[in-house]
């Protein structure tokens, strides 16, 4: 299969995908949880991948022939089963990838997506079997995002922003809900981490900002764009 550089047959219908038509996939399965089950447009794929509208519908019209999409011109897309199945796979090896990088290679949380995101077009079952129960079948990755099981099964969640929570309450921090290295950088300079308990103590009417307490100990301050893209539980009383 080497000839065909970047393509390879699909486990799921032995069609030939590419990297790129996997990542396309991919990205619009997370679009769609994004969007709360909503369809997909043209314009937040182009956004979200850096590409020209014309050229996000160039791939949407292959994607379609394959039947691994819904697709009709100027409308909103969705994945078919087909296309869902390999949208979970490509996700639940990246994700198992990212907490091999950090658990056994001592990466930080900041430095996985971009090495994650090439190994994930990694084609053999058994190599993704063997690396799940290595890492002893974990279900959330180092930013804290569900990992889909070997059926495909993505494990249900229900998290908050921190930006909902009001004053007092105290909550554990599950997850982010962005990858990029600065940010990440920055919640490690304030030391929030997956697990650390944080409480509202403060939410400025000037900017939205939020002061808050970490871990019982540490006052500090993060803006509402920080509040906003951090996930979190509430504590049980």
């Amino acid at each position: 299969m080497a000839i065909f550089f970047n393509y390879r047959l699909s486990t799921v219908d032995n069609q030939l995908i590419s990297f790129t038509e996997e990542n396309y996939l991919k990205i619009i399965y997370l679009l769609t949880e994004r969007y709360n089950g909503n369809e997909v447009s043209t314009n937040q794929l182009a956004e979200h991948t850096q590409t020209k509208a014309a050229s996000v519908s160039d791939m949407l019209r292959k994607l379609a022939e394959k039947n691994y999409i819904n697709y009709r011109k100027y409308q909103g897309v969705t994945l078919t089963e087909a296309g869902e199945q390999i949208a979970l796979g490509v996700i639940r090896k990246h994700r198992l990838w990212e907490v091999f990088l950090v658990e056994k290679l001592g990466f930080g949380w900041d430095e996985i997506h971009d090495i994650a995101e090439q190994l994930e077009h990694i084609d053999s079952k058994e190599l993704t079997k063997r690396l799940d129960d290595f890492l002893e079948n974990p279900k959330f990755d180092p930013h804290g995002d569900p990992i889909p099981d070997a059926k495909g099964k993505m494990p249900s969640v229900s998290y908050l922003k921190l930006s909902e929570i009001p004053l007092n309450q105290s909550v554990v921090m599950m997850g982010v809900s962005v990858h990029s290295p600065a940010f990440l950088q920055h919640l490690d300079k304030q030391q929030i981490t997956l697990g650390c308990d944080l409480k509202v103590l403060e939410i400025s009417d000037f900017d939205k900002s939020y002061g808050l307490l970490l871990n019982n100990d540490i006052r500090l301050f993060v803006s509402n764009e920080v509040a906003r893209n951090l996930l979190v539980q509430v504590q049980n009383s």
